[in-house]
């Protein structure tokens, strides 16, 4: 399958909407999604197949050299065929260029996301406590570090 990396519009704002409400016990709501559109401090990116169809995203924010990955998600059908590893791919060439860290949050019940993020070189730094609320569950707390010139 072809996948096509792109900046997130507001064309893609009712597929990215209806992906998080898939993904996430809290999703972002749609006018979230249109917000971060207008954040100079975020880069949303969206995974759009031959057909047009919204197959995943995910989004970054940015604040001097440190970069934190807001989420990466991939509407159901389409996952293990490599589309999280291509937005993750995007961000990580990213941050190499411009950023000294990558981080995150992630379940520790998510198993498939914490083998992508360590494929990716990501590393466990800490853990926060409670984070996640349906259900109630603790966050790891990943980062990769990118070496400066």
């Amino acid at each position: 399958m072809e996948v096509q990396l792109q900046p997130m519009d507001r064309s893609h704002l009712e597929a990215v909407a209806a992906i998080e409400r898939a993904c996430f016990s809290h999703p972002w709501s749609q006018a979230m999604l249109a917000e971060a559109l207008y954040d100079d401090a975020a880069s949303f990116i969206v995974a759009v197949g031959e057909d047009g169809t919204v197959l995943g995203y995910a989004g970054l924010h940015v604040v001097l050299d440190e970069g934190y990955i807001d989420n990466v998600a991939v509407a159901p059908p389409y996952r293990r065929m490599g589309v999280a590893d291509g937005l993750l791919s995007a961000f990580e060439r990213f941050g190499q260029a411009h950023l000294a860290f990558l981080t995150l949050e992630v379940r520790p019940s998510n198993a498939a996301a914490i083998a992508l993020y360590e494929k990716h070189g990501f590393a466990q730094v800490g853990r926060r406590k409670d984070y996640y609320t349906d259900p109630r569950e603790d966050a790891l707390l990943l980062t990769r570090t990118f070496e400066r010139p």
